[in-house]
């Protein structure tokens, strides 16, 4: 990374992205304040690209009747040889499910689902500033029931 300046501007980035997710802040084009057009995401529920990321991602925040996405040990560095911007961080996010999925799974349903994991992302810098023009999202760890997903069946753990 070439200076203090870039390295605030992308872990700000990251910052507001998740806060974005927690605070369900989807107004239209809400997606341009953190990628490029030409994004790609891979993610656990899927990929998606450039103006599908928007409706992907809302889609699975919504899954959920609230979540808190918290991040960590941001690196950030420039490669030397490519010019490309990277950064990587752990994160925690927990998902609290709707009362309607807790209702359906039954006595004992656990109310959070919690994701250990890893960000990885490639940014770009545009006229509006630093955006993420790849991301990968790495599951390390999960407690409690992920969601239902269309198409899914899941064997109950003991």
């Amino acid at each position: 990374m070439k200076n203090q300046t870039d390295y605030v501007e992308i872990t700000t980035l990251i910052s507001r992205y998740f806060r974005t997710l927690d605070d369900r802040e989807f107004a239209e084009g809400w997606a341009g304040a953190y990628f490029t057009d030409d994004v790609r995401t891979v993610t656990p529920l899927g990929t998606s690209r450039g103006s599908e990321v928007e409706q992907h991602t809302q889609v699975a925040i919504e899954r959920y009747a609230r979540t808190q996405h918290m991040s960590s040990d941001v690196l950030v560095g420039t490669d030397a040889a490519s010019g490309r911007t990277t950064a990587s961080w752990n994160a925690l996010m927990r998902h609290v499910h709707h009362e309607s999925t807790l209702q359906a799974r039954g006595e004992g349903a656990r109310p959070v689902f919690t994701v250990g994991g890893v960000y990885r992302a490639e940014l770009r810098r545009t006229p509006d500033g630093w955006r993420i023009a790849h991301l990968n999202i790495t599951v390390t760890w999960t407690t409690g029931t992920p969601p239902d997903l269309p198409g899914v069946t899941r064997t109950p753990t003991p």
